[in-house]
């Protein structure tokens, strides 16, 4: 792995504004804002229980806001169904790989480019020549993202059968099938080795330095120090630091929710 290259300031991709969420009162995420540049890994790192995962939840739709708003490309995303955020552009990743396992690994891959094709359920029954010829081309699309990912000899294996490493590749595999604008990793090095975690930092890199705009939530801070562009750190759901790898490690008041006083 290599340190990321910094790019010039681009206009935000994603914005909160104040955003809170709330379950039985408590909340898990207070009044929460930052923007999210194109093209940059942003990292959003905090101790257990600080609100990670439940603003990708938020992101993503699967958390209603309480309060603030949330906007994607300069549009208002919040109340949309998560099927409807991710079919405008934000897919994501799960702390546990949420495979079909029962699959194979290309099954799982068209499962992904299905999102983004014009075939219905009855032309699914039917099969018009049109049909046909569209999930040939999903095929041949999906073996190409495979190989991409390193995963094209397994192909025909069943995702359950997979090692944890190649399951994760096969997940942000299948996200990038959809094209996305926006990709959210959840904790993609969790239980690997240290040189599987040196792999999937490099392929993370590598879909930067395609374009990607990725936000990541992730634990191994050996990891999110070297490839992220940003970091957004939370405690108790409220944003306690925003700056660069090199800025963050000196924040007195990080240190101090990391480690105490």
């Amino acid at each position: 792995m290599t340190a990321p290259v910094l790019e010039e300031t681009d206009a935000a991709v994603l914005e909160a504004r104040k955003i809170t969420v709330r379950f039985e009162g408590l909340e898990a995420l207070s009044r929460l804002s930052f923007s999210i540049g194109p093209r940059r890994i942003t990292s959003i790192i905090g101790p257990n229980g600080a609100g990670k995962t439940t603003l990708l939840n938020a992101i993503t739709g699967v958390y209603p806001l309480h309060e603030g708003e949330i906007l994607f490309q300069g549009k208002p995303i919040a109340g949309l169904k998560p099927f409807q955020i991710a079919s405008l552009g934000i897919t994501r990743s799960f702390q546990q790989a949420q495979l079909f396992m029962n699959m194979t690994v290309l099954e799982n891959v068209m499962v992904g480019m299905h999102s983004r094709t014009t075939s219905g359920f009855i032309k699914g029954m039917l099969r018009p020549p049109s049909e046909r010829k569209e999930e040939g081309m999903i095929r041949e699309k999906s073996q190409g993202m495979l190989s991409e990912f390193g995963l094209l000899a397994r192909a025909g294996d069943m995702a359950g059968h997979i090692c944890i490493l190649d399951q994760r590749r096969l997940e942000i595999a299948r996200a990038m099938a959809c094209r996305p604008e926006i990709l959210l990793l959840d904790e993609p090095a969790a239980g690997l080795t240290i040189r599987e975690m040196e792999e999937m930092g490099n392929l993370i890199l590598g879909l930067k330095e395609k374009g990607q705009t990725i936000i990541l939530v992730e634990h191994n801070m050996r990891l999110v120090m070297v490839i992220s562009d940003n970091l957004i750190v939370l405690h108790h759901g409220v944003k306690i630091g925003e700056g660069r790898p090199e800025d963050i490690q000196n924040n007195q008041r990080v240190i101090e929710a990391y480690l105490g006083k």
